[in-house]
């Protein structure tokens, strides 16, 4: 049996912690530092570690706790008052990034489909590196907080359809009935979430006052969070939506903090830091030359100009103050997992 995976995860939590550290000391996120941590130890420095199968299974583990988490967290009656703005700041935040990818792509001699598909990359927030990095900041409830979590969650949703359509029409295969049925396993997803959703409450509520605070009830929850991934998966959604909306589904619970507090022992110490140097392990300089590195830093651009921009923008017509609505701009520009599962998507098909 090969046992290098375990010097593999003890090279990681060491480097994501060092690393954290450091960047805390010098007055940012430790999540930065995890993600620099990957970056320096992969492939695009020294390349000591290499992505494997087994890290990112346990990578997607750590996306899909910190997930939880942030549902947990989330100021639920606030959510469900800032789902108009949300869905405003979302369709601008999709459409300025995918305009302007499309524009970039275009004139660097990209045909249309594939220019559309770049700019669709641009176009998904990575949930899970703005949860972290909101919630070291102590900002994750406050008013900003919550629409850049909603207007994500609309993020992916969006990118979702979008991703389905654009592969359709590159296969051949997209018409308004299937563009009809995606859309409505979609809505049967969310549907099916608030239902099972309201009735797991329900029997957490109960269990909650008759047992107390016992580890079955961190255990139960942990295990609503993998099946409404898995759900949502099923249903064409993204798994890290389904992990956030069975966080949702506790966070005003009896349980709450409990629960909470037992699967973050479980998140930070091991899951989220593989996570986040795993990012950092796919990143690679290989095949670049001039023009590459060019479109490349036109596209960083991009991508943030268009979410600051458009997102802000958004903010503000839904009456956020100028100040929170530059946090609201800010805080949509990370990319993450879900721009890499949208861009590794496009290789199989031949988009990109």
């Amino acid at each position: 049996m090969e046992y290098k995976f375990l010097l593999d995860i003890a090279i990681i939590l060491f480097a994501a912690k060092i690393f954290g550290l450091f960047t805390r000391r010098m007055h940012m996120p430790q999540v930065v530092g995890a993600l620099l941590a990957g970056v320096i130890l992969g492939p695009a420095a020294f390349g000591i570690i290499r992505q494997t199968e087994f890290i990112t299974t346990l990578a997607e583990i750590g996306v899909l706790l910190l997930m939880f988490s942030a549902g947990l967290e989330t100021d639920f009656k606030r959510l469900r008052s800032s789902l108009k703005s949300s869905a405003v700041i979302a369709v601008i935040g999709v459409a300025v990034p995918l305009a302007l990818g499309f524009l970039i792509a275009f004139l660097f001699g990209q045909d249309i489909l594939k220019s559309f598909f770049i700019g669709l990359i641009l176009t998904a927030t990575s949930i899970s590196i703005t949860v972290e990095t909101l919630n070291e900041m102590g900002k994750l409830k406050t008013k900003a907080g919550t629409a850049i979590l909603g207007a994500a969650v609309f993020d992916d949703i969006f990118g979702v359809v979008l991703l389905s359509v654009f592969i359709g029409i590159n296969g051949g295969g997209i018409t308004l009935l299937g563009i009809g049925v995606m859309l409505l396993k979609i809505c049967g997803f969310f549907v099916c979430a608030a239902v099972c959703g309201f009735g797991v409450f329900k029997l957490f509520e109960i269990l909650s006052v008759k047992f107390g605070n016992t580890r079955r009830l961190p255990i139960f929850g942990l295990g609503i969070c993998f099946l409404m991934a898995f759900l949502a998966e099923q249903f064409g959604v993204a798994d890290i939506t389904g992990a956030y909306i069975a966080g949702l589904v506790f966070c005003n619970s009896r349980s709450e903090k409990y629960i909470e507090e037992k699967s973050d022992v479980l998140s930070y110490m091991f899951f989220s830091p593989i996570f986040f140097v795993s990012v950092g392990l796919m990143t690679s300089f290989e095949g670049l030359n001039g023009r590459t590195v060019l479109f490349a830093v036109l596209l960083l651009i991009a991508a943030i100009v268009s979410k600051l921009l458009g997102c802000g923008f958004g903010a503000a017509l839904c009456k956020f103050s100028r100040n929170e609505a530059v946090q609201v701009g800010a805080g949509m520009i990370s990319r993450g997992e879900v721009a890499i599962i949208i861009a590794t998507k496009g290789i199989i098909v031949d988009l990109l």
